[in-house]
């Protein structure tokens, strides 16, 4: 009986013994093959970049997918440049054909999956690559492309919670409302640009064209002068009021003669501003001589026309004058 119970005492440890080195043995394994899977993915990856800069997206694509199919978690950047494979591959001519069109819906999904692990990432390469994703994720949905802007919407609203300081992410959110035809939508967003980076001048441009597209003359050239005011030195503000000026004196036939000479002039002080900054501005000394015309056929005195018609000539010549020094300097 002692003897018969040592055996079985014996083959008790021996199998607990069995069972701890089976445990042992596939903890062993697991982490081998965890690590064959690291290497499968990373020279996947490193395969696969070396075919996206060539440009060869199918080759790209099928590497990426196997870098993720072996280890999902170890090179999140791998959906990025996946979906961006796939982007690339779809063509907008053939839209509506089901293989090119799921290149796209492919290309949707690894933006996602990017987007989502590479904005969670504290390396400031990932998330660089994480906001791109959201960027590229935004074209997709645009008008060349899967044309879905209620899909677009919250993703550029998302991107403006990640940067609200960053006016760009506005100027697309602003985008999709004009495009849909919600124009007091796209206004207030781009208010609210302004009110996020007020001394970027790029701001006051988007507003102004904006409201050029709209037809809002006054508000345009309002929103032109607050970004001269925000670049005092800078002679391309000035011009471009003073082209806006004499736009609508020139074309809009609905004028009256009193407010064609008020915008005339008002053109000729932002032009005389430009060239006061920037004394060999040719353009704008072209615009000078445009204006002077402009208030010549609109003067009544005889010699007071020619007067003007003479400066303008005078202003032309100079125009041209430096654009032909200019055009031998770069010959040189």
């Amino acid at each position: 009986m002692p003897r018969n119970h040592h055996n079985r005492d014996t083959q008790r440890l021996l199998s607990g013994v069995s069972s701890l080195a089976a445990i042992a043995l596939l903890a062993v394994t697991a982490v081998g093959c965890a690590k064959m899977g690291q290497l499968r993915a990373m020279k996947s990856f490193k395969e696969a970049n070396q075919a996206y800069a060539q440009q060869d997206y199918k080759k790209s694509a099928d590497l990426y997918e196997q870098c993720l199919q072996a280890d999902a978690s170890l090179l999140p950047a791998a959906y990025f440049y996946l979906g961006n494979s796939y982007d690339n591959l779809y063509k907008p001519s053939r839209k509506g054909e089901a293989a090119n069109d799921e290149l796209l819906n492919k290309a949707v999904q690894n933006y996602q999956q990017a987007a989502e692990r590479l904005s969670a990432s504290e390396r400031p390469e990932d998330k660089k690559l994480g906001k791109l994703a959201l960027e590229y994720l935004v074209a997709a949905y645009g008008s060349e492309k899967m044309n879905d802007p209620a899909k677009a919407e919250p993703v550029v609203q998302r991107m403006i919670r990640l940067e609200p300081g960053d006016p760009a992410n506005y100027f697309a959110l602003a985008k999709i409302y004009e495009d849909a035809g919600a124009y007091e939508n796209a206004e207030d967003i781009l208010l609210k640009a302004r009110d996020a980076k007020p001394n970027d001048p790029a701001v006051y441009m988007t507003l102004a064209g904006y409201y050029n597209r709209q037809g809002q003359f006054d508000k345009t050239i309002e929103a032109l002068g607050q970004r001269a005011i925000k670049e005092p030195q800078n002679p391309e503000a000035h011009y471009t009021i003073a082209v806006f000026y004499f736009d609508k004196a020139f074309r809009d036939t609905r004028l009256k003669e009193s407010e064609k000479k008020d915008f005339t002039e008002k053109g000729m002080v932002e032009i005389d501003k430009a060239i006061q900054i920037k004394p060999d501005y040719a353009d704008a000394l072209v615009y000078k001589g445009l204006l002077l015309r402009l208030q010549a056929n609109m003067e009544k005195d005889p010699a007071k026309q020619q007067t003007l018609m003479k400066e303008a000539t005078q202003v032309r010549d100079k125009a041209e004058e430096l654009r032909k020094k200019k055009a031998a300097g770069v010959g040189n």
